[in-house]
């Protein structure tokens, strides 16, 4: 089991210093990685203060050595493939191959997607979704691309390729009970699950508790049972629990139930960040 810091890019983390602060006390303090939230908007009134994932991790990579970094998740359906590409081979030379890409719908979609006029339907950001990872692929090994689908055509080759062979890894975000995201991320390198709390109204639901989120150990353990039979085996591949501290079970549970990494949730209300900060010094919840 490996353990990461997972931060908000918003409210107090929405000033990119002390997100770099954050990394840089993680990898002090023996923790294995740090990712980011990916977010414009996530409140209607758009106040909130949000920093840039891309801009933030450049300077992660920057000011660490040792942490796996990247963000969780980002909504491909909102970037053009070919320049995402551009900034994770970029990363990826500039930390000595240390990104990971974490992918998903990108949510909410009424504040990420159609406040901007970009189609904003479940269905839609699948699409770009997939056709955005059929063109990423090819594109992070250094080969040539000719894709031809409902969203993108693209003919072309960029260099340098990542930096990470045979090319940087994928891991996808599954939203439970659904399982579409299951079956995308059986097709690549990992998953990053989370379930939909029943008292869920709405995206932009803020009343929500985010421990509602996460699942427990049993329920980790069926989904990787299914992915396994997805998948044929689990060969390098990254199961990835999250919660806080013990919650909602211990890593030791969580890494008996097939879990490969812990991500450990900052907290994301205003005047937190002392607290993480701290909790972070602490070290992981081994």
């Amino acid at each position: 089991m490996r353990y990461a810091v997972y931060a908000p890019n918003f409210n107090d983390y929405g000033a990119p210093s002390r997100l770099v602060e954050l990394a840089c006390a993680a990898e002090e303090a023996g923790w294995d990685g740090f990712f980011v939230w990916d977010h414009l908007a996530f409140e209607p009134d758009g106040r909130l203060p949000v920093a840039d994932a891309t801009v933030v991790l450049a300077a992660v990579a920057q000011a660490t050595t040792r942490l796996r970094f990247g963000a969780m998740i980002t909504p491909v359906a909102r970037r053009r493939p070919w320049k995402l590409f551009k900034e994770l081979a970029t990363l990826d030379h500039l930390s000595a191959g240390r990104v990971t890409l974490g992918v998903g719908l990108g949510e909410p979609p009424e504040l990420e997607f159609a406040a901007f006029g970009e189609p904003s339907s479940a269905r839609e950001r699948a699409a770009r979704l997939d056709e955005g990872l059929a063109i990423l692929d090819p594109l992070m090994r250094g080969e040539a691309v000719s894709h031809h689908g409902e969203c993108y055509e693209v003919e072309t080759r960029l260099a340098p390729a990542a930096l990470q062979r045979p090319r940087i890894p994928v891991w996808v975000a599954a939203t439970l009970p659904a399982r579409a995201g299951v079956r995308r991320a059986a097709r690549w390198d990992g998953i990053f699950p989370l379930q939909v709390p029943a008292t869920l109204e709405s995206a932009v639901d803020t009343s929500i508790d985010w421990r509602d989120w996460w699942l427990d150990a049993d329920a980790l353990a069926r989904l990787v049972d299914e992915i396994g039979a997805l998948r044929g085996d689990l060969d390098g591949f990254d199961v990835i629990a999250s919660g806080y501290g013990q919650a909602p079970a211990t890593p030791a549970a969580m890494a008996a139930a097939g879990a490969t990494w812990w991500l450990e949730w900052m907290d994301t209300t205003p005047g937190s960040f002392a607290a993480a900060l701290a909790h972070v010094r602490r070290g992981p919840p081994r």
